[in-house]
């Protein structure tokens, strides 16, 4: 039996990083898929309900759409756009350089109908980096959940 866990334990120990952190968090919103995903489709629009986000600039780069997002008190966030599907309501992308306590970080945001409103996803899954999963997941959950309330409020006004 010994030999088994020391068999085990060493073939955990070759077997490579550690697995990745996911965070999902969600929001129902009452509004139309189809007006939530005016907000949430195109890339560079986050910038205009992401509380955290002053400004976002798109790019071009190797044939990939980028944006660079400037956050409010300072520092960037570039990022990929993976994949967009207007009839799923999905976009894919990654982060290239930032800030955040992540690296191999790539996420979805989805809208799909919910009865009568939305149904808002935004998962990712990466690896931590200079901070501890549950330090990470606590920041990356932070930044979702205030981007739901500013993509509330900024449906609210419309």
């Amino acid at each position: 039996m010994r030999t088994l866990f020391a068999a085990a334990a060493t073939l955990a120990a070759l077997a490579g990083p550690a697995l990745a952190v996911e965070v999902t968090e969600s929001a129902t919103l009452p509004y139309p898929v189809e007006k939530v995903w005016q907000q949430i489709g195109p890339f560079c629009n986050l910038g205009t309900w992401h509380p955290a986000v002053e400004t976002c600039t798109l790019r071009r780069k190797d044939g990939a759409q980028e944006r660079v997002l400037a956050l409010k008190g300072g520092g960037t966030i570039e990022e990929r756009l993976l994949s967009s599907s207007a009839s799923s309501h999905r976009i894919r992308y990654s982060i290239l350089t930032s800030p955040l306590p992540v690296k191999d970080y790539a996420a979805s945001l989805s809208a799909e109908p919910a009865g009568k409103g939305t149904r808002v996803v935004w998962t990712a899954r990466y690896t931590s980096n200079g901070a501890s999963d549950e330090e990470s997941r606590k920041v990356i959950s932070g930044i979702f959940t205030s981007g739901f309330d500013g993509l509330k409020q900024k449906l609210a006004a419309q």
